[in-house]
């Protein structure tokens, strides 16, 4: 066995590898090797460490010594210093944020960001080779499905993963082991398991992440699922925007094979099993399991009525059970660990822990992995940092398309499917977007709306055309043309969708409009009734203009403005030709003295 003196981890998700991290690896090799170093230091590209706006990161062990931005420039001097010297580089180690001064963390461990977090499913992500099938073996990986082939009948991992209380985590929190039983009591000689990692939500990365930083706990998730509902055939339906995370799992696959740990007779146990991978284009609706299935059969991927429900009639009309990517990744560890030590973590009802991909206007964006029942709060505040550049924190929508908005007022929710559920959020999949005091909330409405109308799959007629209304109605407001009676009937047709579209993307697609006027209803009379938007974001409400008394006629703007709307001389405050500015904000910025407003 090869002993090393240090080992260097460097981030290779997909956030670390477009901000050049395989650049500065393959710096690392070169300045190893010409120090006559590649013999004692060990380099490990792993997945997605978690901290996905600091890239490209690097980690040095055994001191855990956590370096952020590295670009391929800076290796020389970290080989250098670091690791021939052992003079760590200050000026590349992780900076507090939240702090004043420029406060410099050298310990990963030491890092706000990671040591509130409690890792389950990303246990592995960040810390080991996830092409090495040998590095998830040493981190106990297969022992549970070695332990379930040997020791445990099929009912028995049901049962153990019943009382553990995990929740699907990919929406609606359906009982995981409650839809196992299901599968296993379904009759059938052919059977399926399959793993939903079609994750499309704006803002969403957590089963990416996952696929790409631990491929092999969805294989041996994918495995004990099988075995429990007695199917000897498995898919991972993954959309083709999601390369790396395709090609890692492929590599995995090919590895359990030569392993033996896929195909026949496994463990010597009669358990023979194949796992095999589906590459969807990328349509929103193949998210909703009926839909997923009819992609998986070479259909177009629409979504169907419910019941038959997928573990009486599924894939190819036989018995098949669903799940995301988390809810399977959970499954190992439970049991391998026991339902006991599950429910240590998390609250009543809302057992184990919840990985959200946090984004938008927050100080460290990124993986997070928090035991259910942590509030928002703790989330957002004391993991992420809060809201950056002194801006008030306003709302936080969760859930994606089909979740809500919770206004600041909420924030000490305790984050529960129940919990969410009663402020007209969801759980979702696990996206949270973070949006400060200048996001309007009537257009965020529309973003959502337009990305749920443009991925409608048309197949019914509530979504289909609903939604398109909605979104007429919504476009109208924020260009400034509202009209008395616009909100009731956006709450007419959300009612109206939400109780007869098919399929739960479209009975969810009213949530952010629904969410919104709940909340923020003033700024939708604002808009209508007072021809303003109170975030100075629809260009439609706006006026730009220009403060005569701070105006020095220096013609910065003018020279600047693409549509040649501002004019003026010397001596003489500049004007804007409201018919003709589009609102682009560029006199704005540009504008050295502060003098240009919109409002």
């Amino acid at each position: 066995m090869q002993l090393y003196r240090a080992h260097v981890l460097v981030c290779g998700g997909t956030g670390c590898v477009t901000s050049g991290c395989m650049d500065v690896h393959a710096e690392l090799e070169k300045q190893l090797e010409k120090n006559g170093l590649s013999e004692e230091i060990n380099v490990i590209v792993t997945g997605c460490v978690g901290t996905c706006d600091i890239g490209p990161i690097l980690m040095v062990y055994p001191e855990a010594i956590f370096y952020q931005k590295v670009q391929v420039e800076d290796v020389a001097e970290i080989v250098e210093e670091h690791i021939l010297k052992g003079r760590p580089v200050n000026r590349l180690m992780y900076q507090d944020k939240t702090s004043e001064i420029a406060e410099f963390i050298e310990k990963y461990y030491d890092i706000d960001f990671f040591n509130r977090q409690t890792r389950i499913v990303l246990r592995n992500t960040g810390v080991i080779d996830s092409t090495k099938i040998d590095e998830y073996i040493a981190r106990d990986g297969y022992q549970a499905i070695a332990k379930a082939l040997t020791e445990m009948k099929p009912i028995e991992v049901v049962e153990e993963i019943k009382k553990s209380g995990l929740r699907g985590r990919g929406g609606g929190g359906f009982p995981a082991g409650i839809k196992l039983e299901l599968g296993h009591k379904a009759d059938g000689d052919q059977k399926y398991m399959i793993c939903n990692a079609d994750e499309g939500d704006p803002g969403a990365f957590m089963d990416r992440s996952l696929l790409e930083g631990d491929p092999h706990s969805i294989i041996e998730g994918m495995m004990l699922a099988s075995y429990a509902i007695g199917a000897n055939q498995g898919y991972v339906y993954v959309r083709a925007e999601y390369p790396l995370a395709v090609d890692r799992l492929v590599t995995a696959i090919k590895q359990a094979k030569e392993y033996g740990l896929l195909g026949d007779n496994i463990f010597g146990s009669g358990f023979n099993y194949s796992l095999d991978l589906r590459v969807g284009a990328g349509a929103f609706v193949c998210g909703e399991e009926t839909a997923l299935m009819h992609s998986i059969e070479g259909l177009r991927g629409e979504p169907t009525p419910k019941p038959p429900y997928p573990t009486d009639a599924g894939v190819f009309g036989y018995p098949s059970v669903i799940n995301n990517v988390e809810t399977i990744a959970n499954m190992p560890q439970i049991i391998l660990n026991g339902s006991d030590w599950f429910n240590r973590f998390g609250v009543e009802n809302n057992k184990g822990t919840k990985v959200f991909a946090v984004a938008g206007n927050i100080l460290n964006t990124g993986l997070v992995e928090v035991e259910l029942g942590t509030t928002l709060r703790t989330v957002i505040f004391d993991i992420c940092g809060g809201v950056p550049n002194g801006k008030k924190f306003k709302a936080v929508q969760i859930g994606g398309p089909s979740g809500g908005c919770i206004p600041a007022e909420y924030l000490d929710t305790p984050i529960t499917y129940d919990s969410l559920t009663s402020l007209g959020a969801m759980m979702g999949s696990g996206g949270l977007i973070v949006m400060d005091e200048d996001t309007c909330m009537v257009d965020l409405a529309r973003f959502f709306l337009d990305f749920t109308q443009e991925e409608s799959c048309g197949k019914c007629t509530p979504c289909r055309i609903g939604t398109k209304r909605m979104l007429e109605i919504l476009e109208r407001i924020t260009e400034g043309h509202g009209q008395p009676g616009d909100i009731e009937k956006l709450e007419e047709l959300a009612e109206s969708i939400g109780d007869s579209s098919f399929c739960g993307l479209g009975r969810a697609a009213p949530n952010p409009i629904l969410s919104t006027l709940r909340f923020f209803r003033d700024e939708y009379e604002a808009h209508i009734d007072g021809h303003k938007c109170p975030a100075g974001i629809c260009k439609g409400l706006l006026n730009v203009e220009i403060i005569e008394d701070k105006c020095r006629s220096c013609g910065i703007c003018a020279r600047i403005c693409p549509v040649n709307a501002i004019a003026g001389q010397r001596g003489q405050p500049y004007v804007v030709d409201q018919d003709t500015c589009t609102r682009c904000g560029l006199c704005i910025e540009s504008c050295p003295f502060d003098a240009i407003s919109k409002h």
